[in-house]
């Protein structure tokens, strides 16, 4: 951005007291972030992450996911992942249920009204299981309860529902500060700059484990700028990737005369899903070592061995969950993506304009062409984002990388989100820049 452009930026009072209060919301969100959960067994925590095991790689990568909040097990340790879990949940039941998806339909914007409501209320239940599930399945990683008193029988009854009832309630917050800062901070991004926040909040931190290795130091930290550039550059390119589908658009009517036809063009991205199959397939992967977590106590020898073999197979410690994790993204991308594409069914919206493609009937068969041509372009993103997922797996294995010796700052999957919300905060400048009628402010792309 031009210097004159910053200079306008705080002289202008509405865009400075929108980017003043989004920076006050976050760093509330980072003062709650570090309010711990009653009872918790920090040591413990601890020495799962230190453990060097996959279950301590998998805990690791929660917790620069959720801003530290994990190895502190603060009433925030699940961030905002319910709600988009939630989320994700109800836009793949559209298409599906065709009672919501004439609701949707027929009046989008009392549709869009629902879906919010439902979300928020969805995203309570989601919150309370994910908390249950995250307590048993770190103590099951760490061989001893995390939190003390933690059950529902006897005399725990009681501190285990204020412990889910926190929890829950953190998530519930995080979510609502995110909701402010979209309403009266930077707009439509408040869940994305929680989360954001979260992530960069760690890199001081691993930047200083990382030069308190004597022997690796500079090998470390020349890997991590030489794997973080070509990461980061992987991201933009794939992010920014488009196929560009020639469309004829009718001419207009001058008096007694008509205009020629219109040449313009539908762009189709190359990843159109984001980071969505990322969180719900891992979401999924986890949910059965959420539910095996309950049986891996159980006094039947036979149930406590499958429900640990789950745990195993499904809490990060072995092969077979990554390769899982990686099928499931690819799949979930095509999946998503096709959801998407058929809501916003551009075959129809073409035909109401008169535009056509060339070559292609309208309607039906543009649709189609479409969807043809986008699932074409879809695979080389869903193949990068099943190997975002895996990266730092990958990275252990081929470099030998230990829990603590992992020279990345942020995981791949961290930086598919900060170079997204970094892209998106400078165009949302860019508009609120434009729309204060400073059209030469041109942000670098």
């Amino acid at each position: 951005m031009k210097l004159s452009a910053w200079r306008y930026i705080w002289t202008a009072h509405d865009i400075r007291r929108k980017l003043l209060f989004t920076l006050l919301i976050l760093g509330i969100f980072r003062l709650v972030a570090h309010v711990p959960v009653p009872g918790v067994n920090r040591e413990a925590i601890a020495s799962i992450m230190a453990g060097g095991t996959a279950g301590g790689t998998l805990v690791s990568l929660l917790d620069l996911l959720s801003g530290g909040t994990v190895s502190q097990f603060s009433v925030m340790a699940m961030g905002v992942y319910p709600y988009i879990t939630a989320q994700i949940i109800l836009q793949l039941l559209v298409p599906i249920i065709p009672s919501l998806q004439k609701k949707m339909t027929e009046d989008p914007r009392q549709g869009q009204k629902w879906m919010e409501k439902w979300t928020y209320l969805l995203a309570v239940p989601m919150a309370a299981l994910q908390a249950i599930g995250q307590i048993n399945l770190f103590s099951s990683f760490a061989g001893t309860q995390i939190l003390r008193n933690f059950g529902f029988r006897g005399e725990s009854l009681l501190p285990s529902l204020a412990i889910i009832i926190s929890m829950t309630a953190g998530t519930m917050f995080a979510i609502w500060l995110g909701e402010l800062i979209s309403e009266y901070g930077v707009r439509n991004q408040g869940l994305s700059l929680i989360i954001f926040s979260g992530i960069v909040s760690q890199i001081p931190q691993g930047f200083l484990r990382l030069m308190a290795d004597e022997q690796r130091r500079w090998f470390n930290l020349i890997f991590l700028i030489v794997m973080t550039s070509l990461i980061v550059f992987a991201i933009v390119v794939v992010q920014q990737g488009r196929r560009n589908v020639p469309v004829m658009y009718p001419g207009r009517r001058v008096g007694n005369r008509m205009s020629m036809p219109v040449k313009g063009t539908l762009p189709l991205m190359v990843n159109m899903a984001g980071m969505i199959p990322l969180i719900f397939a891992q979401s999924l992967l986890t949910f059965p070592a959420i539910i095996a977590s309950f049986f891996a106590t159980s006094q039947v020898e036979w149930l406590s061995n499958i429900a640990r073999s789950i745990q195993r197979n499904f809490g990060g410690e072995t092969a077979a969950y990554y390769i899982m994790y990686f099928i499931m993204v690819v799949a979930f991308t095509f999946f998503y993506t096709d959801v998407l594409f058929s809501q916003q069914n551009y075959g129809e919206n073409l035909k109401k304009v008169g535009a056509q493609i060339p070559g292609v009937s309208r309607g039906a068969p543009t649709q189609k062409y479409l969807m043809k041509v986008l699932r074409r372009i879809t695979l080389p993103g869903a193949l990068f984002l099943g190997l975002v997922a895996i990266l730092p797996w990958l990275i252990s294995l081929i470099f030998g990388f230990g829990t603590t010796g992992n020279p990345l700052l942020v995981s791949s999957a961290g930086l598919l989100i900060v170079v997204g919300v970094v892209r998106d905060l400078f165009f949302n400048i860019e508009a609120e820049l434009k729309l204060h009628g400073y059209d030469e402010a041109l942000l670098v792309r």
